[in-house]
């Protein structure tokens, strides 16, 4: 589990492409104070596991399913990376619940400026959008957002200075897709509400649901 604060931008260093799938080669500094391998790493907000180790750099395995379902696709060799390790117990909880299991892309459609702060408007798909609610939580490449403004088919976050500068958020440009991670806690939350079999919906109808 991450909370989506970045803790560095790390950069891609190689990729090695399969016929489905690819092995990512990524650079850093901060996450290597204690990365083992096995471990996972929210990379753009994709969770990848570690398989193996080297200076400063990590090796992780891409599969087919996170390919289709991301943006990660896209990288170069030099692409910068958002990255956070996995959660601490004894850590401080500062964003928001975040998975690392993208739920699909988002195009950028909009940056503007508002004083010190910036706008960012992502286009998406309906199935992304109806778990979107103005001044709920979204993690767009990694990164525990709040959603400041809601559409049909886009939604908007206001970002400080801070989030820009440590995070690769400043440096996308318009066009450019990112990996979009609904709230969790509305994903379970539908689905406990929803009958999910003819037992489930006799006892609703029974209880007057």
């Amino acid at each position: 589990m991450f909370t989506g604060i970045v803790e560095e931008i790390g950069k891609v260093q190689g990729i090695q492409k399969g016929m489905k799938s690819s092995i990512l080669m990524i650079t850093g500094n901060k996450i290597f104070e204690d990365l083992k391998i096995g471990d996972s790493v929210s990379t753009n907000g994709v969770c990848l596991t570690v398989s193996k180790l080297g200076n400063c750099t990590f090796y992780a395995d891409v599969m087919n399913e996170t390919l289709s379902r991301s943006a990660l696709g896209n990288l170069t060799i030099g692409s910068c990376v958002n990255l956070e390790r996995a959660m601490a117990s004894n850590g401080r909880f500062g964003g928001h619940i975040v998975s690392g299991h993208i739920d699909g892309t988002g195009k950028i459609v909009s940056i503007h400026k508002d004083d010190n702060a910036i706008w960012y408007t992502v286009q998406t798909d309906s199935k992304i959008m109806r778990y979107i609610i103005e001044k709920g939580s979204i993690a767009i490449d990694g990164i525990s957002l709040t959603v400041a403004k809601v559409e049909k088919d886009h939604f908007s976050v206001s970002i400080i200075p801070h989030t820009a500068k440590e995070t690769i958020l400043s440096l996308k440009r318009v066009g450019e897709l990112v990996n979009l991670e609904n709230d969790i806690i509305g994903k379970y939350i539908e689905k406990f509400v929803t009958p999910q079999s003819n037992i489930t919906e006799a006892f609703l109808l029974k209880h007057g649901f």
